[in-house]
């Protein structure tokens, strides 16, 4: 199949489906309900599901989908795209505010829930006659249920052939600096062009084994949304998992050969693992010493001394053979994207026999740039661009993306993408360089945007003028980049009241979204001022110098 030559992301369906097996597993749930679809199974869904959205929906209308992973949110992205519409993944964490923003700004006319859990988050918001809503149960709403759609007798059996790369396919709603989500659109060309990408990149893997995905990242967010497009393209099976707590049970049923997952897995992982190491003692303990330091050497091609290849050898039948079998036994790579992963991390994976490859990218390039390769890996960058777009380093030192991968635009917001999109290049708002191999290192961050360990983008700046509405808190400093939650600085007079402050930070995380809400806080009586250079003439915060009067006492609130 010659990728390039594709027009859309309904046509990579149908046109794999000519090519496997379709009686072959393709979909397949671990949750209490096991479901496992074929590749016919999905194709017969699809077409019955976008037949009838064709009844419901016209052209270029927004249909939002809000559910946990299962094999009918992926029927149903494809599906709203065969019937012209433009797919909005949501995600189930957002906050009231956020599912209120969304609904009034890319006014959908159609609604696609999982259960009642779902519906209510955005009942209250969906006060149009108009919108219709589809459910996979039964929820408290004049609904139509998928079931019923599944066992109806359509007519209408046609593929989409309208389609074209550069029409809008979905958008990913992420956050802004501003506070409020912003829709990033996102055409079938520029999906695409990720998944050429990326093919390039896992066909080493592939080649002996069919490949088994193993997924956890919510589908509503950009990197698995392309994944799922991916693993269509190699012919996949995958497995949706039922928790991150049951993740490493999932694998050893699962077995998955590929696996791509955020930050915070591998960190929980590492934590995991190192705490198992450090419970053995005597030769084992030696051995487990011994496959990390070589493991480290030959990742970074180091040659290994005679001496070493032996005891080598001995690690990787008694230590990283049995890791990996800890992993389902089959496990080729994981994939690391939606975040910086830390290059200690990353290091003590590859040395177990665990390989990690990290990438890079942003919902606005469909989403990765780069990414490291098997074989090729450098753990302190984020590897070599993909083929199907451009890199360059803007004399600031930012990250600039040029390709059919970058996005269409935020959806209702031309100034903001007029602001990003400049003469065709995406500017990331990452500082990073190229070093002699041709790689990618990310050397800072120019936006304010906190990344934590999920790969979500979270506002400070939202969370903080929150924060600055109450009388006791003169200001605020919101810090959590590659963290699991969100910390604060308070500043405060010294007879202020602290459980008011705490009562008040409780009553705000009830409006803010899971992501956004802040787990511990500490209050400091010195103010931010222009003449201590922690604000700017215009009294922006300069969060660099905050960081570095403050890091030793944030690290402490972890």
């Amino acid at each position: 199949m010659e990728i390039s030559k594709i027009n859309s992301l309904v046509e990579l369906f149908f046109k794999k489906l000519e090519e496997v097996d379709n009686t072959k597993s393709f979909l397949n749930s671990l949750k209490s309900e096991k479901i496992t679809y074929s590749w016919k199974d999905v194709s017969d869904r699809i077409i019955k599901l976008s037949g009838k959205l064709k009844t419901l929906i016209k052209p270029g209308d927004r249909c939002l989908i809000l559910s946990e992973n299962n094999p009918n949110w992926f029927i149903s992205d494809i599906s709203i795209m065969n019937a012209g519409g433009i797919s909005v993944p949501i995600f189930t964490t957002y906050s009231d505010i956020d599912y209120k923003y969304i609904l009034e700004d890319c006014k959908p006319t159609l609604v696609i829930v999982s259960n009642n859990l779902q519906f209510n988050k955005i009942k209250k918001f969906i006060n149009n006659d108009e919108i219709k809503i589809i459910s996979f149960e039964k929820i408290d709403f004049n609904s139509l249920l998928i079931s019923d759609i599944f066992s109806e007798n359509l007519n209408d059996k046609t593929i989409n052939n309208n389609l074209k790369r550069n029409m809008p396919a979905c958008i990913i709603y992420t956050s802004g600096t501003s506070g409020n989500p912003k829709g990033v659109i996102l055409s079938h060309g520029g999906i695409l062009a990720n998944c050429e990408g990326a093919y390039d990149l896992l066909l080493p893997l592939i080649k002996k084994k069919d490949p088994v995905f193993l997924t956890w990242l919510p589908l509503s967010h950009s990197y698995e949304h392309t994944v799922q497009f991916v693993q269509i393209l190699i012919g996949a099976k995958i497995f949706y998992a039922e928790s991150l707590e049951k993740l490493l049970t999932n694998m050893s049923e699962a077995k998955p050969t590929i696996m791509t997952a955020v930050p915070r897995f591998y960190q929980n992982l590492f934590n995991k693992i190192n705490i198992n190491f450090g419970k053995q003692k005597g030769f084992k303990k030696k051995l487990i010493d011994f496959t990390i330091k070589l493991g480290t050497k030959k990742l970074k091609k180091n040659r290994l001394k005679y001496y070493e290849i032996l005891i080598d050898f001995v690690c990787e039948i008694l230590v990283r053979k049995k890791v990996k079998k800890q992993f389902g036994g089959n496990l080729q790579a994981f994939v690391s994207g939606g975040g910086a992963l830390d290059q200690k991390i990353g290091e003590f994976l590859n040395s177990i026999g665990l390989p990690t490859l990290q990438g890079y990218g942003l919902t606005e390039a469909s989403p990765v740039v780069s990414c490291n390769i098997p074989g090729k890996i450098q753990v302190e960058t984020v590897g070599p661009p993909f083929k199907t777009n451009l890199i360059k380093i803007a004399k600031d030192g930012e990250i600039l993306i040029k390709g059919e991968n970058v996005m269409l635009g935020y959806w209702n917001k031309k100034k903001e993408t007029d602001e990003t999109i400049k003469d065709g290049w995406l500017y990331t708002g990452d500082i990073g360089e190229i070093n002699e191999e041709g790689n990618l290192k990310i050397t800072d961050r120019k936006k304010e945007l906190i990344v934590n360990l999920g790969g979500d983008n979270i506002s400070p700046t939202k969370i903080e003028n929150i924060l600055c509405l109450n009388e006791n808190i003169k200001q605020s400093f919101v810090y959590g980049d590659k963290k699991n939650y969100l910390v604060a600085l308070i500043v405060s007079e010294k007879n202020s009241n602290e459980d008011e402050i705490k009562k008040y930070i409780e009553k705000i995380n009830k409006n803010l979204s899971l992501i956004e809400k802040i787990k511990k806080f500490l209050i400091v009586y010195n103010e931010f001022t222009i003449e201590n250079r922690m604000l700017t003439p215009t009294l922006k915060l300069k969060r660099k110098i905050i960081l570095e009067n403050y890091k030793k006492e944030l690290e402490n609130l972890y």
